[in-house]
């Protein structure tokens, strides 16, 4: 389910502290200082068993000539509108302030579904302060710390009973989903249009022309499946900036909505960091993944240029390497049916499921000839493995002390499982269990 949350309110309110410990990661800068978050961070959450992804937007400032501040407020207006929840921050210990009152009125505007969390609330009395809010007209008011997570599962609770009645745009066949994703100005667009041998969507040379995710489904030359084609910009009157933040926040959806996602990147830049963000994004959403290193045909070719650059790409997603990379060209049509024959092996790899009986035969005398290392004078003895039911490939080992098992050890186990058997372009998640 492609469920957006979105942290809104005016500066240092505590935003990035809650985004932190929804995200369980320190992503985002947490500073006294007001308006320290100016670029967007996105995270993967859940609660209850209920996934959603959040975003942490800058404070919301109005009639500041501070260029960043206009920016930061522009994307604020982004974010809600395409989220499916808001949660808009107030400070108990400062009050009800106008800045507060204006970011009020937009959220109303919207009509999206919000949550006032009155932050700050570190005890009781504070606690009682925050019916001072009900004066913006909100139905509730969740007050919550941020810093020790007090009141946060009350607030969590009504949230995601929230997301889970959102409905769900699904396709009627049930066909692979290839995502188109990338940053703006890659080739996504000509990609999909080169493949249908048409003009299905519009194509400039300015980045963001794409206005919301577009499925078209592609039956030729044996094929059959579903492509998304995602650059993000919806067409809205006061929206004339921020392309970047807009094209991530719409691939946040159709990720989530895919099976495998075409990661598109410019071979003159090569891996950025919004490349990245997009990449870790599809991996946290266990989602296959095929990086395409498009406009190729202009970039000067030394003996080692391919090498080189898949060496490249290779060590900026480390540990998760074992993707494939193919070097596109869209307009000169080049490796564009092969990038397709490659998706469909990674969707194949994705539903691969190995028997019980094969995990044991194979991984069991590797992990006693390897054994995980002793800790604190324990030795860890695995005795069964299995694969679990899950959409996505994910493995449960079962020992006698599970919680000693560490990262270095569990990304060993992957990478055997990935020598015996093809999850090339798939993350692995492994659990330690106990027996």
């Amino acid at each position: 389910m492609a469920n957006i949350v979105a942290l809104t309110g005016r500066p240092n309110v505590g935003k990035s502290t809650l985004f932190n410990r929804l995200t369980k990661t320190r992503h985002a800068i947490v500073d006294p200082a007001a308006g320290v978050t100016r670029d967007r961070h996105y995270g993967k959450s859940d609660w209850n068993g209920v996934e959603f992804s959040v975003i942490d937007t800058g404070g919301y400032v109005e009639g500041s000539d501070d260029v960043y501040e206009k920016e930061i407020r522009r994307q604020v207006e982004i974010a809600i509108e395409e989220a499916d929840i808001v949660l808009f921050m107030v400070d108990v210990m400062e009050g009800i302030t106008p800045m507060d009152r204006d970011v009020a009125n937009l959220i109303r505007k919207s009509g999206k579904k919000s949550f006032l969390v009155a932050n700050k609330a570190d005890n009781s009395k504070l606690m009682e302060d925050a019916s001072q809010f009900y004066e913006l007209g909100m139905s509730e008011v969740y007050p919550v710390s941020s810093i020790n997570g007090s009141g946060t599962g009350d607030l969590l609770d009504d949230v995601v009973r929230s997301l889970q009645k959102i409905p769900v745009e699904e396709t009627v066949e049930d066909l692979p989903r290839f995502a188109v994703v990338g940053r703006p100005n890659v080739g996504k667009s000509s990609l999909v249009n080169t493949l249908l041998c048409k003009e299905r969507n519009i194509v400039t040379t300015v980045p963001g022309t794409t206005r919301d995710s577009i499925y078209t489904r592609y039956s030729h030359f044996g094929f059959d499946f579903y492509l998304i084609d995602t650059a993000g910009l919806r067409k809205k009157g006061k929206v004339t900036a921020n392309i970047e933040f807009y094209s991530v926040l719409r691939s946040v959806r159709a990720i989530e909505k895919s099976d495998v996602c075409l990661l598109m990147i410019d071979a003159q830049s090569g891996m950025e960091s919004q490349d990245l963000n997009i990449f870790h994004l599809a991996a946290k959403n266990h989602k296959g993944i095929v990086i395409l290193v498009n406009k190729w045909d202009i970039i000067e070719k030394e003996t080692n240029t391919i090498k080189k650059l898949e060496r490249s790409v290779r060590d900026k997603i480390s540990p998760f390497s074992d993707v494939p990379v193919i070097f596109t060209s869209v307009i000169k049509k080049q490796r564009i049916f092969k990038a397709m024959e490659i998706a469909l092996r990674v969707y194949d790899n994705r539903k691969r499921k190995i028997p019980t009986r094969r995990l044991n035969e194979y991984l069991l005398p590797l992990i006693e000839n390897n054994p995980p290392p002793v800790y604190k004078g324990k030795r860890v003895k695995i005795k069964y493995i299995t694969q679990i039911r899950t959409y996505y490939p994910s493995f449960a080992f079962f020992c006698n002390l599970p919680q000693y098992v560490k990262e270095p050890y569990k990304r060993f186990l992957e990478n055997k499982i990935r020598e015996l058997w093809d999850f090339g372009g798939v993350p692995i998640t492994i659990y330690l269990r106990k027996k």
